[in-house]
């Protein structure tokens, strides 16, 4: 993964971190996805973990390693 995709993930994660209430952590893929969601956008899950404290320890962990996910974008 470039430097600037690890920038722009590092970027993403300080403004989820900033908000963490208004997103919730995937128990499917792990991914990281807005309160309003009603299924994973990325695997299609519809079981999500709502606690902040999960949404602040996910968003460490995805911050700093290289996207794993495969996301309806690279099906494209």
């Amino acid at each position: 993964m470039s430097d600037d995709a690890m920038a722009e993930r590092r970027e993403r994660a300080k403004k989820i971190l900033a908000n963490p209430e208004a997103f919730k952590v995937c128990e499917g893929c792990e991914s990281i996805v807005v309160k309003k969601a009603v299924t994973c956008p990325n695997c299609h899950g519809y079981r999500f973990d709502e606690r902040p404290e999960a949404v602040v320890a996910q968003v460490k962990v995805l911050a700093e390693r290289p996207q794993q996910s495969v996301t309806k974008e690279d099906m494209l």
